[in-house]
């Protein structure tokens, strides 16, 4: 899950958000989460520029390192096929390196890429929670 999707779960005042789910169904090990380094301090910075409690943020970023998979993202990994922001050159860095098979975001800048990038498939939000309800039944 890009950082966007992380942050939108702990902002939400909505119990049936997708993004809340979807942190449930990783909480509960439906999927992976892949994290660098990097990732997890985008997470972090964003969380205190929205507001949330710093005591929050720790919380979340040592349940992101306690639950996720650190991913070591080395800067020859990071092609930059996003020109219009280049920090999400390293989102897809990391998910090519850590061998994902989504990446979930609700960041308009990945749609230039069709939905799919090196076998990364690319997909916001409620795609991915419809792709994990599919899988119960």
């Amino acid at each position: 899950m890009n950082t966007n999707v992380r942050v939108a779960a702990e902002l939400s005042k909505n119990p049936n958000s997708p993004t809340i789910e979807l942190r449930e169904r990783w909480r509960e090990g439906e999927f992976v989460l892949l994290f660098s380094l990097t990732l997890l301090k985008e997470l972090e910075d964003k969380l205190l520029e929205k507001g949330v409690p710093s005591e929050n943020v720790q919380l979340v970023v040592t349940e992101t390192q306690a639950h996720g998979e650190l991913v070591e993202v080395l800067p020859s990994d990071v092609a930059h096929v996003i020109r219009a922001d280049p920090d999400d050159d390293h989102v897809i860095a990391c998910a090519v390196v850590g061998k994902a098979t989504y990446i979930v975001t609700y960041d308009p800048h990945f749609e230039q890429l069709g939905g799919e990038h090196r076998g990364v498939k690319i997909v916001k939000p409620l795609e991915f929670l419809e792709v994990l309800r599919a899988r119960e039944r």
